[in-house]
């Protein structure tokens, strides 16, 4: 590691990237100089140093703060989380190497030691670990607390017409559509969740459920883990709580569709290039 990277840190305030407001976007993954972090934040945030997060990659240099709230001084600006990834990957998939694993690990860790704060068991108030372990530790009951990973899944599902099921969740902006997701329960296989959260949102049976690929994804904690199946039965109808609109489409009649930076994109775009 070069000194210029030891010399770097992340700022983050809630789910925003902090950064000095002349930093263009290809240069978001580099982070911030500690020189204009200490002179620009430090004075603003008297309790700076009771957010310092542990350090990025193991090596106790490349480090990220979580700021409380609060305005910003001028010169700093925030820019949403999901939006700075998609602008870092410049289109290609963030798959939790190089500087972009840097940064989303970071800030998933960045977010569970303010979520950490207190022990889950007695609720005493916690602290870092004197064992060298990436966790928090309760200051009365000793219980270990580690960074929380939620596995999910997210799948693209194609018909014997070759068209995927893309659907429209209420939490989207209007116009896109993604694939179905839901997250992994206590005693279930991947698998089962694919087929579980796929009959529960749009009533469909799928089968061939197959692995593909996976992606860190600290939106707030996940991991997502991404599959390909094939429609075997039942009648598409979204369910109307979380999904307001699923539906068949062909390569060349598509909605809007979610960032590059995300496995849902990357798997839309291994089925518009028949690599599926």
């Amino acid at each position: 590691m070069s000194r210029e990277e030891s010399d770097r840190m992340y700022v983050y305030q809630g789910n925003t990237l902090v950064v000095p407001v002349d930093t263009p976007d290809s240069q978001l993954q580099n982070g911030t100089s500690r020189e204009l972090v200490d002179a620009g934040l430090a004075g603003v945030f008297n309790d700076i140093d009771s957010f310092a997060a542990t350090s990025v990659d193991g090596s106790g240099d490349i480090r990220a703060i979580t700021l409380p709230d609060g305005e910003l001084p001028p010169g700093w600006k925030t820019i949403p989380m999901r939006q700075a990834v998609n602008a870092i990957t410049g289109g290609i998939m963030a798959d939790g190497v190089g500087p972009i694993g840097r940064i989303l690990r970071s800030y998933h860790i960045g977010l569970w030691r303010r979520d950490s704060r207190f022990c889950g068991s007695c609720g005493a108030a916690n602290r870092d670990a004197d064992n060298g372990e990436l966790a928090r530790q309760c200051t009365v009951c000793g219980r270990l607390e580690f960074p929380r990973i939620s596995p999910a899944v997210i799948t693209i599902v194609i018909n014997d017409k070759n068209e995927a099921l893309l659907a429209h969740n209420n939490k989207f902006v209007s116009g896109i559509y993604s694939l179905i997701a839901g997250f992994n329960e206590a005693g279930e296989s991947l698998e089962a969740t694919v087929a579980r959260e796929i009959k529960e949102e749009v009533n469909i049976d799928v089968k061939d459920i197959r692995y593909v690929r996976s992606q860190p994804w600290p939106f707030p904690n996940s991991l997502m883990l991404g599959f390909a199946a094939r429609y075997s039965g039942g009648e598409l109808r979204p369910d109307g709580i979380e999904i307001e609109d699923a539906r068949w489409f062909s390569r060349d009649k598509l909605p809007g569709l979610p960032g590059f930076g995300s496995v849902s994109r990357y798997l839309i775009g291994l089925w518009l290039e028949d690599k599926l």
